[in-house]
């Protein structure tokens, strides 16, 4: 098994928040010549997260926020664009399919899914999948966890709400 590029940028993301200067660089350089991807180690990337083939062409602004557990395909472009200032913010447990571009200042929900070559340019409700060119809402899970486990074969480690158990009237605990 190869080198991948989360491995690299993790290593780099460590020694950037230690304050070392020079090796996140270099580390980043690495990533570009090995798998011809741009993932600097200023970018907030969660634990878990998977870079689909290694991290294949993947472009990720410095300052974009990815949540835990996602799984970003190949060919992936999360930036800005012109003349706007903030970046995409990508909740947890979010699959992105190959090819897709995800651009502004938007938010992406938890759980959602995003379509092979997708352009992103607005906010995304968790659990929603999209898709197209610009992407467009084409279902929202009712359940998003339930479809997360069918679809990935595993249960994230999420726990669902208990429910509340009812709590019994007054008149009927006096007349007990």
């Amino acid at each position: 098994m190869g080198i991948d590029a989360m491995s690299l940028y993790r290593l780099g993301r460590k020694l950037y928040l230690r304050g070392i200067p020079v090796l996140p660089a270099v580390l980043r350089k690495a990533i570009h010549y090995i798998h011809g991807s741009y993932i600097p180690a200023e970018a907030e990337i969660g634990e878990g997260t998977q870079l689909g083939y290694g991290g294949m062409g993947i472009v990720i602004h410095k300052d974009a926020k990815i949540g835990r557990h996602c799984l970003i395909s190949h060919q992936v472009t999360i930036g800005g664009r012109s003349g706007l200032k903030e970046l995409p913010v990508i909740g947890d447990y979010v699959r992105i399919g190959a090819g897709a571009k995800i651009l502004g200042n938007i938010r992406i929900g938890d759980f959602a899914v995003i379509g092979a070559n997708a352009v992103v340019v607005k906010d995304v409700a968790p659990g929603a999948v999209v898709g197209g060119i610009p992407a467009r809402e084409i279902r929202r899970d009712a359940d998003p966890l339930a479809s997360y486990e069918r679809e990935m074969g595993l249960r994230p480690p999420v726990q669902r709400p208990e429910p509340v158990e009812s709590v019994p009237s007054r008149a009927s605990s006096a007349a007990q």
